[in-house]
């Protein structure tokens, strides 16, 4: 189901840094590294790869971008090795990421972009060190508070750049996360709609998805 909204949004929790909005003076500069065509079990993808200042690579999967006759449906996924790549069940990463590469293939017009922030963030090795405090009992949310770190650290102004870079500026976005939609709004891109993004929720990352609704304001009904 397909959900109009106009969004304004702050801050969900006060350990969030405040998200860079950029102006012409301070864009990053965004350059296309390498592109080519990357076949995959659902479809053909365009790969774009892109470095930001800090020489972290992200890139853009996309297909019939260059269709303009309607808004692209988006994905902004953050790398999550332990999901997307080893299958875990302690969060809802892979499949999100799976369900968002056969979507956007089926509508014929759209990207995803992946960003290399782990862990909401905080790197591989934190994320490991929260999973252990987790399975001591802490939610996803304190796990990263006791040791020191943001609760979200993630930031969206080079993902919106990356997205003019290809020649988009107005999305329908996959997503449950309001942080997403401001971020994107704050750096020049239109959201014309927010599609729900509900998939892969099981007993093992049924608490962390209720943590994600209750405590850190993401779109997510208690059953699924």
């Amino acid at each position: 189901m397909f959900l109009k909204i106009q969004f304004s949004y702050t801050s969900l929790y006060p350990q969030r840094r405040k998200l860079r909005i950029m102006n012409n003076n301070t864009a990053p500069a965004v350059n296309i590294s390498s592109d080519a065509v990357l076949p995959t079990e659902h479809g053909n993808f365009r790969m774009r790869v892109f470095v930001d200042k800090d020489g972290a690579e992200h890139s853009i999967l996309s297909v019939g971008l260059d269709d303009s006759s309607k808004s692209p449906l988006v994905r902004i996924h953050s790398e999550c090795l332990t999901g997307d790549a080893f299958g875990s069940l302690k969060c809802d990463c892979g499949p999100q990421l799976q369900a968002a590469m056969a979507r956007i293939q089926e509508e014929g017009v759209g990207a995803i972009v992946y960003m290399r922030q782990e862990g909401r963030g905080i790197g591989l090795e934190a994320k490991i060190r929260a999973y252990a405090l987790q399975d001591q009992g802490y939610d996803t949310l304190d796990a990263n508070l006791a040791l020191n770190l943001p609760a979200d650290a993630r930031e969206y102004d080079f993902s919106a750049h990356m997205l003019k870079q290809v020649g988009v500026s107005s999305v329908r976005i996959m997503t449950n996360n309001p942080l997403k939609i401001n971020g994107l709004e704050s750096n020049g891109i239109k959201i014309e709609e927010r599609v729900p993004h509900i998939t892969g929720r099981c007993k093992s990352n049924n608490f962390y998805l209720s943590t994600k609704a209750k405590r850190m304001g993401h779109l997510i009904p208690e059953h699924v």
